[in-house]
């Protein structure tokens, strides 16, 4: 079970934004493919200005990959509610996603440089 999930190094550098402002950058991005759905790309925390996000009470459950927590993200000029996840203790299929964070492509701009 969860044969349909890949997970690899992601190309490049990539940058994430939103609210105006650049919440992260790295050439350590992980890119996860599960079946139909577009390929996502996770980043690193210690890539990442986590002073902007916030969690919030917000999991979701996915059966392959397991709990993610939410986070709402903080800018000078808004909030952006659950606009990104972690899984914080993924199942064994997804273990190289722990300690990366995830955005929504409708609530955050993630772009290959």
């Amino acid at each position: 079970m969860g044969d349909h999930i890949t997970i690899r190094p992601a190309s490049g550098k990539w940058v994430v934004r939103a609210g105006g402002a650049v919440l992260g950058e790295t050439d350590r991005a992980l890119e996860l493919s599960e079946g139909e759905f577009p390929p996502v790309i996770y980043f690193p925390r210690e890539d990442l200005a986590m002073a902007f996000l916030e969690p919030t009470e917000i999991v979701s459950v996915c059966p392959f990959k397991g709990e993610a927590k939410h986070f709402d993200i903080h800018t000078k000029s808004v909030v952006i509610a659950n606009a990104a996840w972690s899984y914080e203790d993924p199942k064994p299929r997804a273990a190289e996603v722990k300690g990366y964070v995830a955005f929504y492509p409708q609530k955050a701009a993630v772009e290959q440089l």
